[in-house]
């Protein structure tokens, strides 16, 4: 079982689908032991309800040195696997290299197109109808030095509809963000070996 980090900045709902996944067994392989914020939110109380530890790093006060306190928090817990579920804050290369192939993310859109710095939240979707788009979905993606840039290990799509505004589209997104992140979270999981091989009794 690898151990693993999930990161949020927001309602958690993508981390709630992983978490229910994981509990019915519809995926395998990953024992959730900790939930990082970066500001207040509701993550926090589906952490725990779910008797996982949570511990926010305020983005406020730790400011540039953010992704350094991360690291060692994932280092302390023995993180083998993190996934961002709508994690706000950019992590540095130096992070990041750090945890090459071990950091996952979804995006709200079929990268490459709209992804990179200020595509999160509604202003995907924005740009997805701006666009003229017909098609639009989620990807979920290695996470490397280039926001968005990472291999990309799954798409779904989702139509785009007449008189789609950005919310309606962020909800027929949201959908399918629930049923792809597990799954490749899953997948993900077996092609890794473990960051702290001495702990995989726990």
């Amino acid at each position: 079982m690898l151990r693993l980090a999930l990161l949020a900045s927001g309602g958690g709902s993508n981390l709630q689908s992983i978490l229910d996944a994981l509990e019915d067994g519809t995926v395998r392989g990953l024992n959730p032991v900790l939930v990082a914020v970066d500001r207040e939110c509701r993550a926090v109380g589906r952490a725990m309800d779910a008797g996982i530890d949570a511990v926010m790093l305020d983005r406020r006060i730790h400011g540039a040195g953010l992704s350094a306190a991360l690291g060692r928090l994932l280092d302390e817990y023995r993180i083998d696997m993190v996934l961002l579920a709508g994690w706000l804050s950019i992590l540095d290369s130096v992070m990041v290299n750090d945890w090459t192939n071990r950091i996952l993310n979804i995006h709200p859109a079929l990268l490459p197109k709209h992804g990179g710095p200020g595509m999160y939240g509604l202003n995907v979707h924005r740009s997805v109808l701006e666009s003229g788009d017909t098609v639009s979905g989620c990807s979920v993606h290695l996470v490397t030095g280039e926001v968005d840039g990472g291999e990309v290990l799954g798409r779904a799509e989702v139509p785009v509809l007449p008189g789609d505004d950005p919310g309606t589209l962020a909800a027929r997104v949201l959908a399918e963000e629930h049923r792809l992140y597990p799954k490749i979270a899953g997948e993900h999981a077996r092609r890794l070996t473990p960051r702290y091989p001495e702990l995989q009794s726990g």
